[in-house]
């Protein structure tokens, strides 16, 4: 086989046994490999009676079918279980150089299921793994554990861990690696540490083979001209991700105040401009990238004078920055390092302490709940002050530390309205009433609020082409058109195989879809062209949705907060705007051949697919 390593590793933490397996080819050309391969085995064994944190849910971590190889910005893995913020189906993904080190040790994944009965970390060292006693580790943040397993193994192993927030089993803990780059969405990192797992260590130089190396490099170095030479790669460079914040301000969808507004009156404070003058020392990137949008950074200003590491990053910003009305970039920069630390989701961390100061203010969390804490808007001190609450669940961090969804149905008084997530995933820093097609992209993502799912924000925030995608013309952003449920679909589609192919998604933005297809043929040797590459995103999204309504979805779930459908926005280019989600949620179940009233995927596009085996067990007697 080429492409991939072949083979997989299996992990019972309960019996402490490791085994490798072969990847079947035939599987791995229906799913590729990251999200798409992971999706298939957790599908296959995991069942709706696990709940997230039994030891018969799994844990996968599966590099990509590119991972490791010399397409630019090819150096991602995922990691897909059963979620414990939204109870089901979830993928997280995450850059640097982890999962590339992981391919070239001989292995595409690594399944674990069980929990150890004391905590434990796994060697991959070229092909040989084992099982480390880790109870020394217990209780230490990534940036330790890095250095001690380092200084134990050697420098040339690759750490990926948890913090103290997966082993406190905060429901948004993520997995850090490179230990600035994070798997960081859906609690992954809480269901590590609900198995006892304490980090991941990998070394290889293992090549990986290749059908056609000549054609292959010859296609890559292409891709790397065309990013090279793009006005995409020239802004990210230059500002990283925040590179955005100004221009969806200035379409008035920056949420800001916890989604009360969506301008935000200092982004002059927190931009991408004042990122690069205030504290960045150099730029970054991950595994193969030309594009460099991560920023080291330290702190030169106020009481974390001298704090080093990476970021922040845009969602870090929007959610600690205007969702929490906080100008201090320092600030705002220090809960990024702490999160990293922690090993916590910046988007639903920042998300959670902005619910938790509107709750504060309209007088639903009271102060003696938080233990004598006021919670207010724009107090920069006790939102990092809550980052590490959180971490260790103490105080009124426990529960924050479960999430709007939960906290929203615990303090009632009708708090769920401005709970700002889908199917419990805060969501990002984008507000749909000022880009209604980004509701629909919010509301069907698989995994719940997410943006990335279908990057809809590029043609209607950004106004930035996306030709892996042809036709996705969205003509008036504040207008909800039919017709445009299509571009959510195909968008979704497309950038599916981004992840089952292990790049990053801003290729996406320059390189379309022959030229993914012709690098994907060169390197496994396979018959693989637009079609294929098409039919292999919708396969795997729909094998997810399958997952989804098998733990009970329907299409009641693919909604928004009722913010974003009854609150018009107060100010702005979009003021007076709310999402009329129904308008295209019709056109888009049509688009993909799903039932209009329950949001199944049809068996007849299950059988098209190839997924004839999922019909029986989301209809049941109905088949």
């Amino acid at each position: 086989m080429f492409g991939l390593m072949g083979k997989i590793l299996r992990v019972d933490l309960m019996e402490g046994k490791i085994l490798e397996e072969d990847i079947p080819e035939e599987m791995a050309k229906k799913f590729l490999g990251g999200r798409g391969l992971a999706t298939k085995y957790l599908f296959d064994e995991v069942t709706p009676d696990i709940d997230p944190f039994d030891p018969g849910n799994r844990l996968i971590f599966m590099s990509g079918l590119l991972t490791g190889t010399a397409s630019p910005s090819a150096g991602r893995y995922s990691v897909v279980t059963k979620s414990p913020l939204t109870k089901i189906w979830c993928q997280s993904n995450s850059g640097g150089r982890w999962g590339v080190d992981l391919k070239h040790s001989g292995f595409d994944g690594i399944i674990f299921k069980g929990i150890s009965n004391h905590p434990v970390y796994l060697i991959i060292d070229n092909g040989k793994a084992e099982l480390r006693d880790a109870t020394h580790l217990w209780g230490k943040n990534v940036s330790e554990v890095t250095h001690i397993i380092k200084k134990d193994l050697s420098e040339k192993f690759n750490v990926a861990s948890i913090g103290e927030a997966g082993e406190n089993l905060v429901k948004y803990a993520a997995i850090m690696n490179d230990l600035h780059r994070a798997a960081g969405r859906c609690g992954v990192g809480a269901v590590m540490g609900s198995k006892k797992l304490k980090a991941i260590a990998v070394r290889g130089t293992k090549k990986i083979p290749i059908a056609e190396p000549e054609n292959f490099q010859e296609i890559s170095k292409k891709q790397f001209e065309l990013l090279n030479e793009s006005i995409l790669a020239a802004g990210l460079t230059a500002y990283g991700t925040n590179l955005v914040l100004e221009m969806v301000n200035v379409c008035g969808g920056l949420p800001t105040r916890n989604w009360q507004t969506g301008v935000c009156p200092f982004t002059d404070d927190i931009n991408g401009e004042a990122l690069s003058e205030k504290v960045l020392v150099k730029e970054t990137g991950c595994f193969a990238c030309p594009i460099e949008c991560g920023r080291v950074s330290e702190i030169r200003n106020g009481p974390n004078t001298g704090k080093k590491g990476e970021g922040p990053e845009y969602e870090t910003v929007g959610t600690f920055g205007s969702m929490c009305d906080i100008q201090d970039l320092e600030a705002i920069t220090m809960a990024g390092y702490l999160c990293n630390d922690y090993g916590l989701d910046t988007i639903s961390c920042g998300s959670t302490i902005a619910f938790a100061m509107e709750c504060f203010e309209k007088g639903i969390l009271k102060k003696e709940a938080t233990g004598g804490i006021e919670i207010a808007f724009g107090d920069s001190d006790t939102m990092i002050a809550l980052v590490h609450r959180i971490a260790k669940r103490e105080g009124a961090g426990d529960l924050l530390a479960e999430g709007t969804r939960i906290m929203a149905r615990r303090l009632g008084h009708d708090s769920e309205r401005f709970a700002m997530n889908v199917k419990g995933l805060e969501l990002p820093a984008y507000d749909s009433r000022a880009a209604k097609i980004t509701g629909l992209a919010f509301a069907t993502a698989n995994r719940g609020g997410d943006h990335i799912t279908a990057y809809v924000q590029g043609p209607t925030f950004l106004a930035s082409p996306f030709l892996v995608v042809e036709e996705s013309e969205i003509e008036d952003p504040l207008q909800e058109n039919p017709k445009e449920a299509k571009v959510v679909k195909e968008m979704e589609d497309a950038l599916t195989v981004f992840d089952a192919a292990g790049c990053c998604k801003f290729m996406g933005m320059t390189l379309d879809a022959r030229e993914w297809s012709a690098i994907i043929a060169a390197l496994t040797g396979w018959k693989f062209g637009v079609e294929e590459f098409r039919k292999t995103g919708e396969r795997i999204y729909n094998l997810e949705r399958a997952f989804n309504v098998r733990e009970g979805q329907d299409r009641a779930d693919d909604t928004l907060p009722k913010r974003l459908l009854e609150e018009p926005l107060p100010e702005g280019p979009a003021a007076g705007h709310v999402n009329n989600l129904e308008i295209f949620l019709d056109p888009y179940y049509e688009f993909r051949n799903w039932d209009k009233t329950t949001g199944k995927p049809t068996p007849e596009k299950l059988i098209e697919l190839g997924l004839d085996e999922v019909i029986s067990q989301i209809y049941g007697d109905e088949a």
